[in-house]
């Protein structure tokens, strides 16, 4: 079977990896250079941590499947660091007391750690805090090494090709596949067709699946300098709690009306992330933005919130801020399934909205898809 993939971030390239795993060929187009939306501009960490209930299985498989990939492919930069969200105050404990003894806590690999054991683990967090929750099954990947590692690999396989600054125009079901016509003339028939738009639910998406049921949020991030130290764990702050579901319960309720956010971190719906790069710097963030239209720029108040926290909990400055940047990626409405899979016609599908969780599932949706279709 012949596919073609509409989209070079991960969820196209997931699904492109799934299908030429299979023994299938397949042909990918995104219009950029390469990839230059959430996939490449998050945090890559892959987790586990804080999703939901509902998601937990489906997250451990994704986070197995990351490790068996980075082992094939080590240029993606699979790394088992695991994570910690840093304890300050005791509203925060009691969420993470309650997580620790959650009937999920052991399949997340959460333990909950005192000040000494969270620095033997992470010796770079010298600031002060109560305690730490550890989650052994977060992993990181190199958002901005993935993609083009990935490309590599399926191209050596002679059954992938990739063309960059190849819009797709137009796609029509044939009735037996589907043909799709990029802005440069160029005609590619297939058996089928996938559609990985990102958070572009306009133009070639809206003309295909009409109107979808998404909506889009904007993050701001950035990247420091080497830090001159190993940061052995993805760190996160108690801002965390608030934001993602697997931690929702009565803690969190008491947290939210107990301990108010600072002005800046409320304002923008903050929490503090912060991974090291293989390069030795920090990328770390993040806002979170509904309201649209999003403006063009980004806010400096939030960054000066992020380097302060962080600060605080290294008990050092910070290295020099080498960029900052902002992203948009696509949330369906429907907070139980993990994508949006349209189907358009008969040979063509829409696939988006996989929202804070691409980068872990990534590779699980492309899998599911695949055997969805019968590839």
């Amino acid at each position: 079977m012949r596919s073609v993939v509409i989209g070079g971030g991960l969820l196209g390239t997931a699904h492109a990896l799934a299908a030429v795993r299979r023994g299938h060929e397949v042909v990918q187009l995104e219009r950029e250079s390469s990839a230059r939306g959430a996939t490449v501009r998050d945090s890559g960490l892959v987790r586990v941590s804080g999703c939901a209930s509902t998601d937990l299985e489906a997250a451990l498989l994704a986070r197995q499947l990351w490790e068996e990939i980075g082992g094939r492919v080590p240029g993606v930069g699979f790394r088992p660091t695991g994570s910690l969200t840093v304890i300050r105050t005791d509203a925060e404990l009691a969420v993470a007391e309650a997580a620790a003894a959650d009937a999920d806590a052991r399949s997340r690999g959460l333990e909950l750690l005192e000040p000494e054991a969270v620095r033997t683990l992470t010796p770079a967090l010298r600031g002060k805090f109560l305690a730490g929750l550890h989650c052994s099954t977060d992993s990181v990947i190199e958002p901005r090494r993935a993609l083009p590692a990935l490309r590599a690999s399926l191209t050596a396989t002679g059954r992938y090709t990739f063309h960059a600054g190849a819009e797709a125009r137009a796609v029509t079901d044939t009735g037996s596949g589907a043909r799709v016509l990029d802005d440069h003339g160029r005609v590619f028939d297939a058996d089928l067709v996938l559609h990985c738009p990102g958070a572009t639910h306009t133009g070639l998406t809206r003309e295909l699946a009409g109107v979808l049921p998404l909506h889009r949020v904007r993050a701001q991030m950035m990247q420091t300098a080497t830090l001159g130290e190993p940061l052995t764990t993805a760190v996160a702050d108690g801002d965390s709690f608030r934001y993602h579901p697997g931690f929702a319960g009565p803690a969190v309720d008491a947290l939210i009306a107990e301990q108010s956010q600072t002005a800046v971190a409320a304002e923008h719906t903050m929490q503090l992330l912060c991974v090291q790069r293989l390069h030795g710097g920090l990328t770390i963030g993040r806002t979170h933005e509904s309201a649209e239209p999003f403006p063009f720029d980004v806010d400096e108040a939030p960054y000066d919130h992020l380097t302060q926290v962080t600060e605080e909990l290294l008990g050092r400055k910070l290295p020099r801020v080498l960029r900052r940047w902002a992203y948009v990626r696509s949330h369906g409405a429907d907070p139980s399934a993990p994508v949006t899979r349209i189907r358009a016609s008969a040979n063509v599908w829409v696939l988006t909205g996989a929202g804070h969780l691409a980068t872990t599932l990534g590779p699980l949706l492309g899998e599911e898809t695949a055997d969805l279709l019968g590839l």
